[in-house]
């Protein structure tokens, strides 16, 4: 009798070798868009390029000075983006309505420029018909509630132009918001920042709650009717940055249905290198610290020289790739595979990124890591975009049962007494 090893040499073609993690990738973003919460784009061709940005090429940029261009796009495979109009929170308000509006002209110029790569979407269906034509689909985020200026008019005309969600706050605490960077003034949310809450579930906008405090994020969760996103925060069980969110709320976010997209700044992604850039700028003070201290003040080339010095001695711990996918497991594991997705925060993060995510054509090779650590098609394709479309659904049903609501219309003044 022969031997079932003889068999196998036998008839090889009838055994077909398992598919490569790249194909694997390949094919499951050809059904579902990679769809990312948060990239600064704008904002670096604004800072970068000047008025050259409103018409030069973008198919290939210089890679040491942006992290996005066409050609990256293309071959990262993404299918969907919120793009940031992100302006400085220390800005007068008014002049952040004022830059916020011009960030979203610039976006929409690009996608009149290009129609065969990008298309505007508004709800879940525009993603996935935008997809299916092979363009990338094309949402905006606002990135702090500052930039409402305390409208709620200004708030539905950023809707009207496209806006998906608002950040809440970005680093500095509002007068209706606490941001987690800044010292808090309220607990959480006020009464109008409540309010602003229940207008944005009337929109259809999503709450993004990356860049608030914890309290901020648990008076939202108990206001929203639809489920909330983080647009680009990470696990602070793994690094305890006030950026990122508590395994506290992370199981609140799951019972709100909501998902969290994971930050690449490494900052979020490793506590050791969160706290080596601490010692860092506590070393620059005692070189620098203007007007009056430092040891090295008046003298900037001594001050170069010694924090150069000091760099040598402290070398920057590396952060990587597989340190992402130990945040993205970390929150299947306190939230559940349905409450996760990608917000690698490209173009808007100072310094380096991760080795292995040094662009927007590397989600590919974090799936495939995801994949090597036994992730199956269905989980990648939830994480890809499947959980935020999801969400985008909810929220959009949300709306509908809002229909007879009337706008808001009250003021700071009006709620909160100030």
């Amino acid at each position: 009798m022969r031997t079932a090893l003889a068999l196998l040499l036998a008839t090889p073609l009838l055994i077909s070798a398992a598919p490569s993690y790249d194909s694997r990738v390949v094919a499951v973003l050809a059904k579902t868009p990679l769809i990312d919460g948060h990239n600064d784009w704008a904002e670096t061709l604004a800072d970068k390029a000047g008025d050259a940005r409103w018409t030069m090429d973008l198919t290939r940029l210089d890679p040491k000075q942006y992290n996005t261009d066409i050609t990256r796009l293309r071959a990262g495979h993404v299918g969907g983006q919120f793009w940031s109009v992100y302006v400085s929170a220390s800005l007068p308000g008014s002049e952040q309505v004022k830059d916020t509006l011009e960030q979203i002209a610039l976006m929409k110029e690009i996608f009149r420029r290009y129609p065969n790569v990008f298309a505007q979407a508004a709800t879940a269906a525009d993603v996935r018909r935008i997809h299916a034509q092979g363009r990338i689909a094309s949402m905006f985020g606002v990135e702090g509630g500052g930039q409402i200026d305390g409208s709620f008019a200004v708030l539905r005309a950023y809707r009207a132009l496209g806006a998906s969600y608002l950040t809440l706050t970005h680093s500095k605490t509002i007068a209706w918001a606490d941001s987690a960077t800044d010292d808090p003034q309220h607990g959480g949310l006020t009464k109008f920042g409540e309010a602003v809450v229940r207008e944005l579930n009337r929109l259809g906008m999503l709450v993004d709650l990356s860049h608030v405090n914890e309290d901020t994020m648990l008076d939202a969760l108990r206001v929203s009717k639809a489920p909330v996103i983080f647009s680009h925060s990470s696990a602070r069980g793994l690094d305890d940055s006030p950026r990122n969110v508590s395994d506290k709320v992370l199981k609140l976010l799951a019972a709100n249905g909501g998902v969290i997209m994971v930050n690449y700044a490494p900052g979020y992604v490793s506590e050791a290198r969160r706290r080596w850039d601490a010692d860092r700028n506590a070393e620059k003070g005692r070189y620098y610290s203007p007007p009056y201290g430092g040891l090295y003040i008046g003298q900037p080339e001594r001050a170069k020289a010694a924090l150069a010095q000091w760099e040598r001695d402290h070398p920057r711990p590396v952060v990587t790739l597989s340190q992402v996918a130990d945040h993205i497991e970390y929150i299947v594991k306190v939230a559940g595979i349905d409450h996760v997705g990608l917000g690698g925060d490209f173009d808007g993060i100072d310094g380096n990124l991760p080795v292995g995510l040094d662009g927007v054509d590397t989600y590919p090779a974090l799936l495939a890591e995801l994949m090597r650590r036994g992730w199956s098609d269905e989980m990648i394709a939830k994480l890809a975009g499947g959980n935020i479309l999801r969400v985008m659904e909810a929220a959009e049903r949300v709306a509908a049962s809002m229909a007879d609501v009337p706008p808001a219309t009250a003021t700071i003044a009006m709620l909160d007494g100030k």
